[in-house]
């Protein structure tokens, strides 16, 4: 990043950030919220018609039972368009409520019919109280007609719905207890539920035709982010000589620096232009290829890189693939993933919430299908297992057990994932010491480079004696020399100039917490085996169970279809979830922590005239 600081006069300060927004690529260093009570309500203005746009383009109502009525009102927008959204919105919401109360209306007068509210009301005014009852049709004895003026209105043959009338003065009991008196008739409810149907509708109608308000309400919202931006960097603005001149610190990309000089040439302002340094904390724009730029938002999830910080993003892209892949560990699944994403690039599909991450998606899906072919497993089916797959294919398969010396047996999945754990924690190891030393100078490093050598040189000295590489002797003097270099850097020059014997209690706290650390982070790569080994196996169980059923006459292969597409599709969205999230864990957890990854910096954000992309 190249920093530039611009002097100008007060009044100029509108103009000239005016003119950065043109421009697009100077960042000034400014607040990211709201900064007092005017730059709060321009947020709350835009934010509301971020809400509304959002909210509009989803809008669609072509499988909605009342499309054709909806599609022929002729309901025009009335006032401003945000608020006549929102309001037809609200509305719907109430109509719903109000909707589903004269519907349990109707189902509750619809056994008692219809009948002359003003006749019933004047058997009051004669004396006579008319009493309302429904019982289960179990319950509800005839003899008690004989003793009371009853009448039958409904029976369904679950529930018997009567009345009775008796004189208001006389005194009364009956076996049941009375129920409430209906409110009205029927074909009232029915009429409320009508017009409550015909003003939703309205309201929906509404909505279809403010879709036509979308761009305008998008360059209007535009339009306040861009000027809530400028207001905020304007108030960052530092001021002199009693306010007349204004001071701003903006960065810009190294490779934009001859068009921005030619550009403040040409503005007449007066600038100084410097190279950024990390106490400048400059703004953080990530550089990858289009592999690893697929995975720059994961890096994001945890932070961006401090300006002399390396950035992990190339890291983090290959071996998120890797872990997300053996989670999942089902090559058939990645097939289903690789085509949903594509489809999701091509538009043939759509969901909201996957929109913009078909091609991580399809990359994602690659990997699996690949590595879930090198675990042997397709659907939950054994590969290695099936008669139709290829010798030579089943060659590049890792399964079954293998023997470890002194150790027994174990799972070569389960072995790869730790391995897998170790060469990742042992390369994050790696990436501090070389970042440290970069960073803060050899002298402050020693202790990371000693526990490096430590760690790193002990995994390759024990590969190398257990494929007998090296003879005895020589791996006993390489322990020695490795052993004595490393306790040197942990114990006595962990931090030059201090005290030996705080040094050495430095690094005997050290040894304890890299010692419990390092084999809780190993421990945790077990993961990887353990979820694609989950997975596999309920897909497996869908399998058998789809299996159980399906016999000899055609019908029976409807529940087996059903049963096979039912538990995969649960399989692949429980399993997916696992993946996603765990391999984060291990990144951000296990990687991170041992890479003594930061992740403070603050992310590259120019001042444009463009916000709403």
């Amino acid at each position: 990043m190249t920093k530039y600081s611009f002097v100008l006069l007060t009044e100029e300060k509108e103009g000239f950030l005016e003119q950065l927004q043109e421009l697009g690529v100077v960042d000034i260093s400014r607040s990211e919220k709201p900064v007092d009570q005017n730059s709060s309500d321009m947020f709350a203005k835009a934010t509301r018609a971020k809400r509304v746009l959002e909210f509009l383009e989803s809008v669609d109502y072509t499988k909605d039972p009342d499309a054709q009525a909806i599609a022929k009102a002729t309901i025009n927008v009335e006032g401003e368009p945000v608020t006549f959204i929102e309001n037809c919105r609200n509305r719907i919401s109430e109509l719903n409520t109000e909707l589903a109360a004269a519907e349990k209306a109707m189902k509750a007068r619809l056994a008692w019919g219809e009948y002359d509210k003003n006749a019933l009301d004047g058997l009051k005014d004669l004396g006579y109280i008319v009493r309302y009852y429904c019982v289960d049709a179990k319950k509800f004895d005839e003899t008690w007609g004989q003793s009371y003026a009853l009448q039958v209105v409904e029976n369904d043959g679950k529930k018997v719905w009567f009345v009775t009338v008796a004189p208001e003065d006389e005194a009364y009991s009956f076996p049941v207890q009375e129920t409430n008196a209906p409110d009205g008739t029927y074909a009232d409810a029915a009429a409320e539920t009508d017009r409550i149907k015909a003003e939703i509708i309205d309201c929906k109608a509404g909505l279809l035709n403010a879709k036509d308000y979308i761009p305008a309400i998008k360059e209007a919202c535009n339009n306040d982010l861009v000027e809530l931006d400028r207001y905020l960097a304007d108030s960052v603005a530092v001021g002199a000589a009693e306010d007349y001149i204004s001071v701003f610190t903006g960065f810009a990309p190294v490779e934009n620096d001859a068009e921005l000089v030619e550009a403040f040439d040409k503005m007449g302002v007066i600038y100084l232009k410097e190279d950024a340094v990390e106490e400048d904390n400059p703004p953080i724009k990530l550089k990858n290829n289009w592999f690893a730029r697929q995975f720059e938002s994961f890096t994001g999830m945890y932070g961006m890189p401090v300006y002399s910080e390396f950035d992990p993003t190339s890291i983090v892209a290959p071996f998120y693939l890797l872990f997300f892949a053996m989670c999942l560990g089902d090559a058939g699944y990645g097939i289903v993933l690789l085509l949903f994403g594509l489809m999701l690039n091509k538009g043939w599909i759509k969901f909201a919430m996957f929109d913009g991450l078909g091609t991580i998606i399809s990359i994602l899906g690659a990997g699996t299908m690949v590595v879930g072919t090198v675990l042997g497993t397709f659907f939950g089916m054994s590969l290695y297992d099936a008669a139709w797959v290829p010798q030579a294919l089943k060659n590049c398969m890792i399964v079954g057990e293998v023997e470890v010396p002194g150790m027994g047996m174990f799972n070569i999945q389960m072995l790869l994932a730790l391995a897998i754990g170790v060469f990742h924690i042992c390369l994050a190891m790696t990436v501090k010491a070389i970042g440290y030393t970069k960073r803060f100078g050899f002298k402050e490093t020693i202790s990371t480079w000693g526990w490096l050598l430590l760690i790193v040189g002990g995994i390759i000295l024990a590969i190398l004696g257990v494929g007998k590489l090296l003879s005895p002797v020589a791996i006993k003097w390489a322990v020695i020399v490795i052993g004595t270099v490393s306790a040197l850097a942990i114990y006595i020059f962990n931090t030059p100039g201090r005290n030996p014997l705080i040094n050495i209690g430095a690094g005997l706290w050290d040894t304890y917490n890299m010692a419990t650390g390092i084999l809780g982070d190993v421990l945790s790569y077990i993961r990887l085996f353990a979820l694609g080994l989950a997975g596999g196996m309920l897909g497996q169980a869908f399998n058998n169970l789809a299996e159980m059923v399906r016999g000899d006459s055609v019908i029976t292969w409807i529940p087996f279809v059903l049963i096979l597409l039912f538990g995969h599709v649960l399989n692949i969205l429980m399993s997916s979830l696992g993946a996603f999230v765990h391999p984060l864990r291990l990144t951000f957890v296990e990687y991170f922590k041992n890479a003594g990854y930061e992740g403070k910096g603050a992310k590259y954000n120019p001042l444009t005239t463009t916000k709403t992309e």
